[in-house]
């Protein structure tokens, strides 16, 4: 490989830069994992199947692949790519009968950081002023009466 790569400088372009981008693409894999929740993963899988963002026409319908395979590249279970796939088809960002037809609007998804969550409860955050000015009250009761 070492001899190829310096007797052909073509080749040897050509394997660097396929090098490069596999380590860019490693790189956002494990911050879209560590940052990023399931269904904006799953969002984010089923565009780059359907080659959203690179140059020329996407290709809407992607190949055949099952619920399992999807939920072990996004590190969930299929249950919840279930779930997503579901809400993704009611919303119009897919069409799904066999196989899945991803539609543009998918992207508002990752690009706008608005998530479907229709069917889902957002929690509270905890350290805001009215968070710490209902959990008052509830501390000072358990005090008096002896809780912890």
């Amino acid at each position: 490989m070492v001899r190829v790569m310096h007797a052909e400088h073509g080749f040897s372009d050509l394997f660097l830069k396929y090098l490069v981008a596999r380590g860019m693409r490693s790189q956002a894999d494990l911050v879209d994992q560590l940052f990023n929740s399931s269904e904006k993963r799953l969002a984010r899988i089923l565009l780059l199947m359907a080659e959203f963002g690179q140059p020329g026409e996407p290709e809407s319908l992607i190949p055949k692949i099952t619920q399992e395979t999807l939920a072990e590249m996004i590190g969930t279970t299929r249950s919840r790519v279930s779930f997503f796939m579901n809400r993704f088809r009611q919303h119009g960002f897919i069409d799904y009968n066999g196989r899945i037809r991803v539609h543009k609007s998918l992207l508002n998804i990752i690009l706008h950081d608005q998530p479907s969550e229709r069917n889902t409860v957002s929690a509270p955050l905890l350290d805001t002023p009215l968070a710490r000015a209902k959990s008052r009250p509830k501390r000072a009761a358990r005090r008096r009466s002896g809780q912890n």
